[in-house]
């Protein structure tokens, strides 16, 4: 969006300048030209029919010389100012005034034009454009009261022609006031997901690294009991504290408490927190720091996750992405491999495979647990459990793609994550514009 906000008082007041609106300033700009060139056709062509011929050419002299000078004036809204409005509708009413004095009575009353013509419209259109509706209907109104005093009455073409002017004025003034309202708002809701997607993206920071930490302080700190219990009981309300806060905007409903809660359900995090009765499970290593470098082969960023229970099938060339993102995409994989350690267990088996499609890259994660239940996956993200949410779903939508759950109890999870390759183009893109 060009000029899409500016500083125009003292107080520091925000007005927001809509891309639409410079076109419009620079039609009208055209439109005062073109309407002066009617306006002195007309006058040469009337010459010999005026009573006063020469007031008619001083006239037109001024008119053409305030459009000259007045020409850069209307290129924005900044140099439209309204001394110049003012100024730029005084020299219309002028001429439109000066019209009986120049013309004569039996030409004006068969609905000869103006000396300014259709030029008057210029200024009309300035109030309009510069104001809004209520500017343009003032400014209209104006107009439409000088001809009334040149004809010296309501004439049937008159009322007419004055009718369109007002419409017009009023009609336009109301679409840009419309269009700039739509501009604010959409500006705002910008400023909101820019927002958003920071904050998530600092949210999924925390999960992949505190959070994990704190909640395994708690539990082992139960578990051994001491001065250990006390400062367990201090991380978990950090934990709750710090989720909590992370979460805000993210939660529907308020989430069940660690430790609480009847049965497996209840207890299950689907973020990456171990199970206070398994054995701890250290938190995974935060993915690669993000870079807007040159292409990395993304087979190297998954290789070291594999082991006797992880088995890593690769392509035989490299997988190239931009280091960002395969930086997000392996960290991603991260997140849902905890989710396999916590909720399948130790002794589970889990598959990992890389596939390097002619328009996407493609990363299954694959494991022989015992499944998901049915709408469990949105249940822990109104509970605040930002591992699925944001550490998984929420990056693959950062990074243009998509991250799918395919799971049914007693059959083990798949978790099919998918980068668009023309997405992932624009995602380095932008990180090198940001730079």
């Amino acid at each position: 969006m060009t000029e899409r906000s500016r500083r125009e008082r003292a107080g520091g007041e925000r007005v927001v300048r809509m891309s639409v609106e410079q076109p419009l300033w620079q039609a009208l700009t055209a439109y005062r030209v073109l309407t002066l060139l009617y306006a002195l056709g007309l006058c040469v062509y009337s010459f010999d029919d005026y009573d006063h011929p020469i007031g008619a050419v001083v006239y037109m002299a001024v008119l053409t010389l305030w459009t000259a000078l007045t020409f850069r004036m209307v290129a924005s809204a900044e140099r439209c100012t309204r001394r110049f409005l003012v100024g730029d509708l005084g020299i219309a009413v002028t001429g439109i005034l000066l019209t009986p004095l120049v013309d004569s009575h039996d030409r004006i009353a068969e609905g000869t034009p103006t000396l300014p013509s259709i030029w008057t419209m210029g200024a009309v259109l300035g109030f309009a454009i510069k104001g809004g509706w209520r500017w343009g209907a003032s400014a209209s109104t104006v107009v439409c009261a000088a001809n009334v005093i040149e004809r010296g009455g309501f004439a049937q073409d008159t009322v007419h022609m004055l009718s369109l002017v007002w419409v017009a004025s009023v009609g336009i003034g109301y679409v840009v006031e419309v269009a700039r309202a739509s501009e604010r708002t959409l500006a705002r809701a910008l400023r909101i997901e820019a927002a958003t997607r920071e904050r998530e993206r600092l949210a999924r920071d925390i999960h992949d690294s505190v959070l994990q930490v704190l909640a395994m302080v708690q539990r082992r700190g139960a578990a051994i009991g001491g001065e250990a219990a006390e400062l367990g009981r201090m991380a978990g309300e950090q934990e709750i504290a710090l989720r909590t806060l992370v979460s805000t905007g993210l939660v529907t409903r308020p989430r069940t408490p660690p430790g609480t809660g009847d049965g497996p359900e209840a207890a299950a995090d689907l973020g990456g927190l171990p199970d206070p009765d398994g054995p701890p499970v250290p938190p995974s290593p935060p993915g690669p720091e993000r870079s807007d470098g040159g292409p990395c082969d993304l087979r190297a960023l998954l290789a070291p996750h594999a082991g006797s229970r992880v088995t890593f099938s690769e392509p035989g060339a490299p997988v190239l992405l931009p280091a960002g993102v395969a930086g997000e995409l392996a960290a991603a994989v991260g997140a849902a491999l905890d989710n396999v350690r916590v909720h399948a267990g130790e002794d589970a088996h889990t598959w990992i495979l890389l596939e390097d499609e002619p328009d996407a890259v493609m990363v299954t994660v694959r494991d022989d647990g015992p499944g998901i239940p049915e709408g469990r996956l949105a249940d822990a993200e109104a509970e605040g459990r930002l591992g699925v949410a944001l550490s998984i779903r929420g990056r693959l939508r950062d990074l243009g793609g998509t991250a799918e759950w395919i799971s049914a109890p007693g059959q083990g999870t798949e978790v099919e994550l998918t980068v668009p390759k023309a997405s992932a183009k624009k995602a380095k893109q932008k990180g090198e514009a940001a730079r």
